[in-house]
Formats: structure tokens, C-alpha cells, sequence
């Protein structure tokens, strides 16, 4: 049963001063070519800051950097959603304005601070500001995901969630290069380790560099075990996804796996 949650909220486009904001385009749908049997969603599609939050007070680099997206991942998901002929939802703004992989109510939904950066823009919001991150934000997003979900809910079996994460976090390489995370519904993510390509190409482990303590599992409950589709999410170090071409040979790479999963998961019922 598709979740009936939707988010009937005016698009306050109110700034912390009060003064009338917008935010523009939040969300990209791209529809499916045929009845989907997936959808792939990439909350942390975009680095764009609406002109209004003037960068939220960051320096370029910044908000070039993996702190306000995940670089990359955008270009997997076409590829894998184009493979699986499936539909693609992706966020069109900055997580740092608000992290779509986030419910409202999250503290982390709108960080003050992202690894080692302080984030001005996002200090001492009123509460009106922040109601205006929801609804300019969040709420388009998650609508778009809920209609599209309803849409196809007769063919709807699986979503994925594509996501990338920088090599070195805090100082502190990272060895891993992908991860398979889940939250309240383990079964596709274990199948999916049970089907890891031999030998394995990269170095790959359950719930690594996050997992659902971290906040991370929002959308594939919300959206996945409350719908009951079979969900996964995705992580991929940045430094293998950079180029148009490691994208691509990426998505191949994970559409194969996904589809061998799914195949066996459709003929047993279970991870085998």
C-alpha cells in the first residue's frame, strides 16, 4: 500500500528576515520509458543554493565539495534507472538548504555544521525560515516520490536509492568503496551481499561509511518498507565515480548485481 503521506504545505518562500524567497525548482522527475518495476532516487543530486540564501554564507570550494552534495551519484542514477527502466527522482537543491534524506523534525535536516564547516546560512533559523526550507524543500520532494510511487503501484517492486561519499572523512581515509545500507527492511540488502559479484571488484560491506543510527534511512523506510518494496541503499566512494565514464561503467557494474538479486528474490521469496 502506497503511503499516504502527503505534505499539504504552502510555499511560505519566507527568509529569515522575512522577506519573500524563491527557491525555485526542487525536484526532477524522469519518467520511465515503460510500467517500472524500480525507482531510483538521488536525494543529494544538486549543490545549487537558491540565490536568496546568498551560498549560505560558504566560500566556492565549499559548496563544490562533497559537503553539499554527492558528487557523482547524479550520473549513476540515470545510467542505473535508464538500465532498469526505471523512474528517477532526484533533488534539485543543496542538502546543506535542507537534506531530503531527512524527516522535518530532524536537527540534521538542516545542518548548522557539515564535517569540519561551520554553515552560517543555517545558524539560528527561526522557526518561520525553517518552515519555508520545508516547504520550498522538502515537500516538493517528497510529494514528487509519493505521486510517483502511487502512479506505478501496481508494478512497483523495488527502489533504490543512489548515494556517494568522500575518501577521506574527518581526516580519516576511508577503505571502503561501496556500501550496501539499510533500515527497517534488511532483506534486499542482505541478497544483495549474497549476490556480490566474484571475485568481489571492489571492497564492499553492509551499512558502511553509514548507517540507520546515522539518520540515513529516511527515505528507504518511508518510502520503501511503508510501501513495501524491496529497498537499498547505494554508497559509492567518490574518487571511482568521477568522470562521465566511471559512471557509466559504475551503473552497469551495479544494474547486472541489482538485477541478479531481483531475479532470485522473485523466485525464492528470500536471500540465497
Amino acid at each position: 500500500m502506497v503511503s499516504q503521506i502527503i505534505f499539504h504545505m504552502e510555499s511560505l518562500q519566507i527568509d529569515q528576515a522575512g522577506q519573500v524567497t524563491d527557491f525555485g525548482e526542487a525536484v526532477h522527475v524522469t519518467p520511465a520509458a515503460q510500467e517500472p518495476y524500480a525507482i531510483v532516487v538521488c536525494e543529494h543530486a544538486s549543490n545549487r543554493v537558491p540565490e536568496p540564501l546568498e551560498g549560505l554564507g560558504l566560500e566556492r570550494d565549499v559548496l563544490i565539495s562533497h559537503v553539499a552534495w554527492d558528487p557523482g551519484a547524479l550520473g549513476v542514477a540515470r545510467h542505473v534507472a535508464q538500465h532498469l527502466g526505471a523512474v528517477l527522482v532526484s533533488g534539485a537543491i543543496s542538502r546543506l538548504v535542507y537534506d531530503c534524506n531527512r524527516p522535518p523534525e530532524a536537527a540534521s535536516a538542516i545542518p548548522e555544521t557539515s564535517e569540519i564547516y561551520d554553515i552560517p546560512g543555517n545558524q539560528g533559523l527561526s522557526a518561520e525560515a525553517r518552515a519555508a526550507r520545508i516547504a520550498n524543500v522538502y515537500a516538493p520532494f517528497s510529494n514528487a516520490l509519493t505521486s510517483e510511487l502511487r502512479k506505478y503501484a501496481g508494478t512497483l517492486e523495488l527502489l533504490v536509492t543512489v548515494h556517494s561519499f568522500t575518501q577521506v572523512f574527518h581526516g580519516q581515509p576511508r577503505h571502503v568503496e561501496l556500501g550496501l545500507l539499510h533500515g527497517r527492511d534488511v532483506e534486499f540488502c542482505h541478497a544483495m551481499m549474497a549476490h556480490l559479484p566474484t571475485p568481489p571488484r571492489y571492497d564492499t560491506r553492509i551499512n558502511e561509511p553509514y548507517s540507520a543510527a546515522d539518520g540515513v534511512a529516511h527515505t528507504l523506510d518511508l518510502h520503501g518498507c511503508d510501501n513495501g518494496l524491496w529497498n537499498v541503499m547505494i554508497e559509492i566512494r567518490n574518487d571511482l565515480i568521477r568522470t562521465a565514464d566511471q559512471q557509466a561503467k559504475m551503473a552497469a557494474y551495479l544494474v547486472e548485481w541489482i538485477t541478479a538479486t531481483l531475479q532470485d528474490l522473485r523466485q525464492t521469496g528470500s536471500a540465497s
